[in-house]
């Protein structure tokens, strides 16, 4: 059984820079057709997808946060990250990490999201 963990800090200033590790334990980062998906969902809205980081740890990010956004690894840790650079109010929302099952194209393993505030 795939386990996703969240963490972080969930309130974070105006133009700082916003940080969240995943922990995946049952499963390898590293698998073959799997990726590894940040979500977030801001309150009263839909789910938006954020980026993703295949096996091989290249990436892909959503076009209307890719300048600010950042996706990495510690394979040491079976853990990926999120960095979102020079936040705002609006980047206030649940943020869910995810597996992404490349075969089915699905995300068919969730954490259980962690709330994460932009205020001063």
């Amino acid at each position: 059984q795939v386990q996703l963990q969240e963490s972080g800090p969930g309130l974070v200033k105006p133009s700082q820079t916003l940080s969240l590790t995943c922990t995946v334990s049952g499963g390898s980062i590293t698998s073959t057709w799997d990726a590894w998906t940040w979500i977030r969902q801001p309150p009263g809205k839909g789910l938006e997808w954020i980026g993703v980081m295949a096996d091989d740890g290249s990436t892909a990010y959503n076009p209307s946060l890719k300048s600010r956004t950042s996706i990495s690894r510690d394979l040491s840790k079976n853990q990926f990250s999120l960095q979102l650079n020079s936040v705002t109010p609006e980047d206030t929302a649940v943020y869910y990490c995810a597996r992404l099952d490349v075969s089915t194209y699905k995300h068919d393993y969730w954490g259980q999201g962690t709330q994460v505030t932009v205020s001063s």
